[in-house]
This record gives structure tokens, C-alpha cells and sequence, in this order.
């Protein structure tokens, strides 16, 4: 066969590999199993309350970005209803979970290995505002709604609004004072839906790149500088440091970066 031919063919053949590699690394990156564990534990929220609350008494908004002074902030869902306006924030994760209402950050706890996360009771809070602001509502018409999905474990005393999968649908029946009329009901829907932003991708990359910018300018959350996955911090348990703490990469053992604290 001519050598001509022959290199056309590998050069062929490569360009059919190169998605298949693209996506490889995409998939095993640390911000696409981020996404997809928020992704899913959204969607097992979606089921919760389109089984177990009426879909006659509550209308359930998903995934909306509205706009803030300075950015934009995301909600995973927003039930309306006339019993009050629920807010609702996801949480899939696993291990055991340390927080106090007061605190910045909690943390979570796999075996010996330890992470920091945004409180979110704040984050929602965030979330609550910035919804109060835009339909020009009453507060006590508001309820914050923390659901975790996942096999985690409170290890610290909790608010009444953070609960475990089924338990915050029960939270959010437990409200049963009507609060707003049908018309009123009807209003909020109709300004939620024409005052979000348009989903999208540009829209859900804009805000990440916001959050990210927040995180890094408010927080001690630190980014692996080799593969951007989240700094952990963990304490050595053997050698010269023993005892003492640092930063390591989240993705250990794939990624071994570590700084000292």
C-alpha cells in the first residue's frame, strides 16, 4: 500500500478518537462529578415532591437564575403554593456532616478524610432575599428548605428546616396556615417565570464563573492549582508533621498536590 495512503487513514481514524479522549477526561474531572451528584440529587428532589405533595396545591419551579446586583444566584426549586413560597436547596453528599447555624462553613467527614463546605442555611438565605426583593413579598410568606440526598449523617444538632429526602416534603406539609390567596398565588408564578433568566448554558456558565469568584474572594475553599479540583483540609497523621495541618487535593490519590497551611 502506498505510505501516502496509509498516513491519510491513521489521520482519519484519529480524528474519530479525539471526542472519545475529550470526553473521557471530561468525565473523570472533578467539576463534571460535582455537576452530576447536583444533577442527580435535583432530579431525586423532583420526585419527592411530584409523588408526595399535590401538584393541585403546589407548583414546583426549577433550576432558576435571577439576577442580583452583584451576579446572579441559582435556586434548584421553588414550590408555590398558598400555604407560603418554599425554597428549596439540594444537597447530595455522603459521610458525616458537621455545621452550626452560625457558622460559614460546615464540614464533611469521610473516614478520616475531611472537606469544607458553603453553610446552606446562608446559601439559601442568599436565595430568600433575593427572591423577597424581586416579587416584593412579605418574609413570613418565605420558608427556607434544606433537603439532603445522599447516605450522610448529621453529627451536629439541626435547624427544623434541614431534613433528609422525604423528610423535607414533610417539613414543607407541615405549613398549613394559608398565607396567599389564589390570585396571589397565580401573581408570584407569573413573576418568577418572566423575571428568571433564560436557561441556558451561557446563563448556568455565567453564574458558575460567579460563584467561583465568590468563593475564592470570601472563603478559605481553595482550588488544586494542577487539576482545579477543591483543596481539602486534612491533618498528617504520620512522619515529621504528624499532627499538623495542610491543604490536599480532593482528588488524591489521581492528584497528589498539597500545601501547607
Amino acid at each position: 500500500m502506498d505510505l501516502s495512503i496509509y498516513l491519510n487513514m491513521m489521520i482519519s481514524a484519529a480524528w474519530y478518537l479525539i471526542p472519545i479522549f475529550i470526553f473521557a477526561i471530561v468525565i473523570k474531572s472533578a467539576w463534571f462529578k460535582g455537576f452530576f451528584k447536583g444533577m442527580v440529587g435535583e432530579w431525586q428532589v423532583n420526585l419527592l415532591i411530584k409523588f408526595f405533595l399535590d401538584k393541585n396545591y403546589y407548583h414546583l419551579i426549577k433550576n432558576v437564575t435571577l439576577p442580583t446586583d452583584d451576579g446572579t444566584t441559582q435556586i434548584d426549586h421553588i414550590i408555590v403554593s398558598k400555604y407560603g413560597i418554599f425554597v428549596v436547596e439540594t444537597k447530595n453528599m455522603k459521610g458525616w456532616i458537621f455545621g452550626g447555624e452560625n457558622q460559614k462553613q460546615w464540614t464533611q467527614q469521610i473516614f478520616k478524610y475531611k472537606s469544607k463546605f458553603q453553610n446552606p442555611l446562608h446559601q439559601n438565605y442568599k436565595h430568600i432575599k433575593t427572591l423577597e426583593s424581586c416579587l416584593r413579598i412579605k418574609s413570613d410568606t418565605l420558608f427556607s428548605v434544606i433537603i439532603f440526598i445522599g447516605d450522610s449523617t448529621f453529627k451536629t444538632q439541626m435547624s427544623e428546616n434541614l431534613r433528609f429526602a422525604r423528610g423535607g416534603i414533610e417539613y414543607i406539609k407541615s405549613k398549613t396556615d394559608i398565607v396567599l390567596s389564589g390570585q396571589e398565588v397565580a401573581n408570584v408564578i407569573e413573576q418568577i417565570e418572566s423575571g428568571r433568566l433564560e436557561r441556558s448554558y451561557k446563563t448556568n456558565r455565567q453564574h458558575v464563573m460567579h460563584v467561583r469568584e465568590i468563593i475564592e474572594e470570601k472563603s478559605d475553599i481553595k482550588s488544586c492549582s494542577k487539576c482545579g479540583a477543591e483543596m481539602v483540609l486534612r491533618k498528617a497523621n504520620k512522619g515529621k508533621n504528624a499532627g499538623n495541618e495542610f491543604w490536599g487535593c480532593s482528588a488524591f490519590p489521581r492528584c497528589r498536590i498539597i500545601i501547607a497551611n
